[in-house]
This record gives structure tokens, sequence and C-alpha cells, in this order.
């Protein structure tokens, strides 16, 4: 299911208006001109009296088919709904009672509390995230880890983690939204991948996707299970008489309709870029910024650059500067995407005094 290349990444800076200077798309993507227009035209629909719900469905199936190109595997193995949170509480149902879930210590708490309150006896394990694949255990049900840090930018060893929980018939759930749109991602690495899309794929939040194998599927329970996840969401609607879809759609939440709309068009557009190209792009930028301002480079490349920042003097200085920065865990935080360049690199390190 490899995605169809088009675009080449210095192409696809002229369809978004608003990358100069801004460096923030850990945060929050930026709309492109597509998914601009897709929800202004959905906006003036419903304003004048014909929202399209047909149109919506369409949108949500079209960028569902989008994601699975990205992760590369097929449609029918990937789940919708609007939070991480949401998804990852959905992988929690695959652990056994009084079973035991490794997560990666600091990791965002989407990924951390689901499995936290889970109940039924579950017990949870913290290690730091170079440590991780060293700490799984015959005990380990399940290891929950970020591909890209959300508070560092670190890059993890996915490879050593899978290896490590293969060795003991654990399953992995890997939250890749701070890697989908820079960074290749194979969903078939890993029984589960999570990834809300308003970050680098540059979506309208509300719209998150999970890839699941059939080997952690079979494990899970659709706890949020409503008309959009039966065999036939428009025959679904009423009643105990449904049949859920015997693909992971059975696992969607119903859709936030907008949100897609914005989403099909931001996808198709991330599906249609060279993945490694890409790659290339935002991680060189990251690697010159990171150089330039004197700091060890990462044993993987990444296109979060972080470094400490206690008082918040740099991401004061990033600000004055016109640049959109963010600032998380005591550090300051750039990010390189496809709507920034050189140009971006020499703005913030102007702004630093570099």
């Amino acid at each position: 299911m490899s995605a169809t290349v088009t675009v080449a990444p210095h192409d696809a800076r002229a369809e978004f208006t608003g990358g100069r200077g801004y460096l923030a798309a850990c945060t929050v993507g930026l709309p492109s001109r597509a998914t601009r227009a897709a929800l202004a035209a959905d906006l003036e629909a419903s304003a004048t009296g014909h929202p399209d719900v047909a149109a919506y469905s369409r949108a949500v199936e079209c960028a569902r088919g989008h994601f699975a190109s990205l992760v590369d595997v097929s449609p029918d193995r990937i789940a919708i709904g609007s939070q991480a949170s949401v998804m990852a509480a959905l992988v929690a149902t695959a652990v056994p009672d009084g079973g035991e879930v490794l997560l990666a210590e600091g990791d965002f708490s989407s990924m951390t509390l689901p499995f936290a309150h889970a109940g039924r006896g579950i017990r949870v394990r913290t290690a730091p995230l170079p440590r991780l694949a060293g700490e799984i255990t015959s005990a380990t049900d399940l290891v929950v880890f970020s591909l890209v840090q959300s508070a560092t930018g670190d890059v993890a060893d996915a490879d050593a983690v899978v290896a490590a929980a293969h060795r003991v018939g654990a399953l992995t759930l890997c939250d890749a939204t701070q890697a989908v749109g820079w960074m290749p991602v194979d969903a078939d690495l890993f029984d589960a991948v999570v990834c809300h899309a308003y970050k680098w794929l540059c979506a309208p939040r509300g719209a998150c996707f999970a890839a699941l194998s059939p080997r952690i599927a079979e494990r899970m329970t659709p706890l949020f299970a409503g008309w959009y996840a039966g065999d036939d969401p428009w025959s679904s609607c009423y009643g105990l008489d449904v049949t859920l879809a015997d693909s992971a759609r059975r696992f969607d939440v119903s859709p936030a309709w907008p949100a897609f709309v914005g989403a099909e068009a931001a996808l198709a557009l991330f599906a249609s870029l060279a993945p490694q190209p890409l790659h290339a792009h935002t991680t060189g930028l990251a690697t010159q910024f990171r150089a330039r301002l004197g700091l060890d480079l990462p044993e993987r490349a990444s296109a979060i650059v972080t470094w400490a920042d206690p008082d918040g003097e740099d991401l004061a200085r990033l600000t004055a500067g016109g640049i959109v920065a963010s600032g998380r865990a005591g550090r300051a935080r750039v990010a390189f995407h496809v709507f920034n360049d050189h140009d971006d690199v020499e703005l913030a390190l102007r702004a630093l005094g570099r």
C-alpha cells in the first residue's frame, strides 16, 4: 500500500501560505491551501442549507485510505477517531486483567494515562526511552512508546524495542503523532500505531487514526462502538441488531465530519510526497540549526530540536524575533517541516543572537 509519489518537498512548500518563521509543527500543523478551501466550501454549503452527509463519509474513507498509504498497510486495518487517548484506551482493552504495561518515561500523557487508569488490576511500569528495550521482561504484556518524543524530539530505537517485545510475546503500541508527516513509518513493524493528524499531517484537530495488526485487533474490545462501527454504517443507526464491521472499522469512533473534510485534503498532499526526500529535507534543516547552535547531534536524526531553557529566555527571544516556537518540560522546542527552508534556520539563529 505504498503512497503514490507525485510531489517533491520543495514543490509542496507552495501549498502553504504561512510557513515563514513557523517552527511549531510539533505543536499544531498549518492548513494547506487545499484544506482551507475544503473547509470553507463545507462551511458555506452548511450555512446555505446544503450539508452533504454523503460527502462527509467519502471524506472519512478517503482520509482512511491516505493514512493507510502513509503507513504502508491496507485501509481495512485502519480505525478512525478524534483523539489519540481514545485510541490508546481501545488498545488497553487488549491487555489481560492484571497484565503489565511498560511505558516510556516522560512520554506524552495521551499515551500514558489511558493505561495508568485502565483498572482491571493492570500494572504500569516506566523506563527511560534509551533503556526501554532492556526493561521488557516475560511479565510484560504491552510496550507503549512514542516513536518521536514530544518533549525532547528524541527518536526511539523502534527496531530494538520491537525485537525485545517479540522475544517475550509482548504487544507493541507506537504513537506516531510526532513522526508521520516527516518520517517514514511502517505500521507493520508494530501491533498498533496511533497518530493524531493535526500536527505534522497538518489536518484540523479531531482526525485521529490507528493502524491495527490482526494479532492485537482480535484481543481488543470495541468500547466506543457506534453507528459508524457498523458493517453498514447507514443501516446501523438504531437498536441492538447491528453487525459490527469485520475489519478495523469496528473500532471506529463516530467521525467529527468537518475535521475529516480538512483531513482528507491534508493527507492527500502528504500521501503524494516522496517520503525519503521529505525526511532528508526536514532533518537536514534541523541538523543545520542544531549544529549552528552548538548542540550535540542525536544518534537518530529528528526534525525536532530542543534544548534546556528553564527560564524560557530563549523561547522569549525566538518570539520577539518573529519565530513561532514552543516550550515543553523546561526546554525550548523548534520543528522544521515541509513549509520551512534555510531562511527559517537563519531567522531562528538570528533571533537567538547566533
